[in-house]
């Protein structure tokens, strides 16, 4: 399943993560990436343990946590922190499956990625091409959203970026472990916790509002791992 989250950082947030970016050196984004993908990985990325992605990835998991839409859809248990990249000059990642377990650097902690984030940073006419391509049992989709938005997808998903043939692409990408791990279950929840609360908003005095909420946690709870 695929969930677009809108306006996850408003303009302040991102300019402040903008101004942050255009001082800092990037890395070979390569270094981060294993046997299978380094081979087909051409960005640049902020090293884990920099002050600046430290600092803004903290701003984003901030924004996170108020965002109800995000808890509805990714139920999270473990979040890696942040990382952030740049694509300009023709830079690309090919088709690629992201590790199924994800280190947290500095720490013993490891996340199981059962979700994958991409969050972008530079408005979509600031640069051609930068296409987050996701591959799924329909074919691939193509993402490419507004500045502040941010996409979820399984971890599961074979993905990669097309390359960015004009300007400067940045985003903020991380990895969540969901309570519960299955995408279809989590798809469930989803579509019923946006029914619920529809239906709440159109007609909020239907008693079966409250028997539609019993089965949306009975549900949860026997689905979640804590």
């Amino acid at each position: 399943m695929l969930i677009q989250l809108p306006g996850v950082l408003d303009a302040q947030a991102l300019a402040a993560c903008r101004k942050a970016l255009d001082t800092v050196e990037w890395s070979d984004g390569r270094g981060s990436a294993g046997y299978l993908s380094s081979a087909v990985k051409n960005n640049k990325q902020l090293p884990d343990q920099h002050p600046v992605a430290r600092e803004l990835g903290e701003m984003i998991i901030r924004a996170l946590d108020g965002n109800p839409r995000f808890t509805a859809a990714a139920l999270p248990s473990k979040i890696v922190p942040p990382l952030f990249n740049c694509y300009e000059n023709r830079g690309d990642y090919g088709r690629h499956v992201d590790g199924a377990i994800r280190p947290i650097t500095g720490t013993p902690h490891r996340v199981r990625t059962d979700l994958s984030a991409t969050l972008f940073l530079s408005e979509p006419d600031s640069y051609e091409g930068g296409e987050l391509v996701i591959e799924d049992s329909f074919g691939p989709t193509e993402v490419k959203l507004r500045a502040g938005d941010m996409v979820l997808y399984p971890g599961t998903s074979i993905h990669g970026v097309k390359p960015v043939t004009r300007g400067k692409r940045l985003a903020a990408f991380f990895w969540i472990q969901s309570m519960v791990r299955s995408d279809q279950q989590r798809s469930i929840l989803f579509e019923l916790d946006n029914a619920i609360q529809e239906i709440a908003r159109v007609t909020p005095d239907q008693a079966a509002l409250t028997n539609l909420a019993g089965v949306y946690h009975n549900l949860l709870r026997e689905w979640a791992d804590t």
